[in-house]
């Protein structure tokens, strides 16, 4: 984490932990979000920059997506397996001039650089910690595309599409951006935008945006859990079942092309003054006892409550009854996700 950073955030009232960043309560910053164009510095993702003439290469081979025929102009959904299919990491990934950079959890970034160098031998890659170097700051609102014109930047046109420049956007998704900018340089781009009119929101505010688009964002608490399947990642365009192998690649061909998946996540709402945390247990009648599922992320909704995403069993979906907790926890109602479950 960039100190100059976060000692710029903190004179303007942001309060930092090891959960990201936060300008009031996280239900005033998720309501926030749903009303207005906010900026919000992305301390809850680390970034993890891959450079080396073996790099494209390199990522390709341990990742679920096609890294090799990734342009400059895209960026892409990834995720990281253990041989048994299991996801230990979702990132965005995007290149640069020297190599690629991948936007992970923070809690997990320290782990997976490790892990990954496991992998390097005699590849020429190197992999760093861009923290400090690179700051992410996220932009989200009706605004949004206004507001990068004022600054002297260009939204992309289509969701993971990419401009380059000195500060790089990314197209997350609708009117969604993540801005990869300069250590040097993200405090002016800040004063920019923030002039301009987007409002000041914290980790809180960009995660129930996740939660509203359906984007799962594996950390600590959900690492090696669910196949990709389950967190509709191929959905997104985070698997490419052409790209040949990978850790877990079997797995999730064998998912794909001849099991018949069992569990999913859904959009759920829980009408609950307790903040559900990753990995709460799911609960359906059909079940009993037995958990049914697992809470992926959550956040307080506007509206007040709860909106999550969480994984469970289709059967329990279609059964029109889920627990949060416990067998009788606060009963889910299932929202809508913007995209098709089948």
């Amino acid at each position: 984490m960039n100190t100059d950073w976060t000692r710029f955030l903190g004179e303007r009232g942001a309060r930092v932990d090891a959960a990201g960043v936060s300008f009031a309560t996280a239900a005033e910053e998720t309501t926030l979000a749903a009303q207005d164009t906010v900026i919000v510095p992305l301390l809850h993702l680390g970034l993890i920059h891959a450079t080396g003439a073996d790099a494209a290469g390199f990522l390709h081979n341990l990742g679920s997506n096609d890294v090799k025929n990734l342009s400059p102009a895209r960026a892409q959904h990834n995720s990281l397996s253990t041989p048994k299919g299991r996801m230990i990491a979702s990132f965005v990934v995007w290149r640069d001039e020297a190599g690629y950079l991948l936007a992970l959890s923070a809690d997990l970034q320290a782990a997976i650089t490790k892990k990954l160098a496991m992998y390097v031998l005699r590849a020429k890659v190197t992999l760093h910690d861009a923290t400090q170097a690179r700051v992410l700051i996220g932009l989200a609102g009706g605004r949004a595309a206004a507001l990068l014109t004022a600054a002297g930047l260009t939204a992309p046109a289509e969701a993971l599409d990419v401009t380059p420049g000195d500060a790089r956007v990314i197209r997350l998704d609708g009117e969604r951006y993540i801005l990869d900018v300069a250590a040097g340089a993200a405090e002016a781009l800040w004063q920019t935008l923030a002039t301009a009119g987007a409002r000041p929101a914290g980790s809180a505010a960009w995660r129930w945006l996740d939660i509203q688009a359906g984007l799962p964002l594996v950390d600590a608490q959900t690492q090696d859990e669910f196949i990709a399947q389950m967190l509709n990642f191929e959905l997104l365009g985070g698997v490419n079942f052409k790209k040949g192998c990978y850790p877990g690649q079997e797995i999730v061909a064998r998912t794909q092309y001849l099991g018949k998946l069992k569990k999913r996540m859904f959009r759920l709402h829980a009408a609950s003054d307790t903040a559900p945390a990753s990995g709460t247990d799911l609960y359906a009648p059909a079940f009993g006892e037995q958990s049914c599922g697992k809470v992926v992320s959550a956040q307080p909704a506007p509206t007040g409550g709860f909106d999550l995403l969480a994984v469970a069993q289709i059967a329990a979906f279609e059964g029109g009854e889920l627990h949060l907790a416990a067998p009788d926890g606060a009963r889910l109602t299932l929202a809508t996700l913007p995209y098709v479950v089948d």
